[in-house]
């Protein structure tokens, strides 16, 4: 389901992976996607190694929060759709992609937000998984969709709408 690699050592201070799996397995069950044969790589970076990815993927060279890399492009083509539904591979399995995180964005902007680091970061998870499953915040209908389900997967963890002021 998850396969973690945490490249830097502040992300000892929270209980990432089970935070992690929790929210992998909360998103997926969510939208009805099978969570044992999804498959999601994280890396738990620091600002450093952010910064390039975003560099280099973004052409924006600075540090940010999550960046995503989606297996397959699943966005759905008019604003506000559901997108599409992920396919598997040969053997059954759905490679949905890669997530990258940096701490050091993370923790200043729950800092900053008045939350709790591991709250900030689940909820950071789940918007990457949204994105790597076709969801995105680009165009208006598709940001309340994508949002709306951030707000109910988190709402089952029992956190807070992280959108409300």
């Amino acid at each position: 389901m998850l396969d973690l690699l945490i490249e830097a050592a502040d992300w000892s201070r929270i209980p990432l992976e089970q935070l992690a799996e929790k929210a992998t397995r909360a998103t997926l069950e969510h939208l009805g996607r099978p969570v044992e044969q999804s498959s999601i790589s994280l890396m738990a970076c620091d600002d450093d190694r952010i910064g390039i990815l975003n560099a280099t993927f973004r052409e924006k060279p600075t540090p940010t929060n999550v960046l995503s890399w989606p297996s397959d492009e699943l966005g759905a083509g008019e604003d506000g759709k559901t997108p599409r539904d992920p396919i598997p591979d040969f053997d059954g399995t759905y490679e949905l992609g890669d997530i990258a995180i940096a701490y050091e964005t993370c923790a200043r902007e729950a800092a900053e937000l008045g939350k709790s680091l591991e709250d900030h970061v689940t909820h950071l998870i789940v918007h990457g998984i949204l994105h790597l499953l076709g969801y995105d915040h680009v165009r208006d209908r598709d940001a309340a969709l994508m949002q709306a389900l951030e707000v109910e997967i988190l709402g089952k963890l029992g956190l807070d709408d992280p959108y409300r002021i």
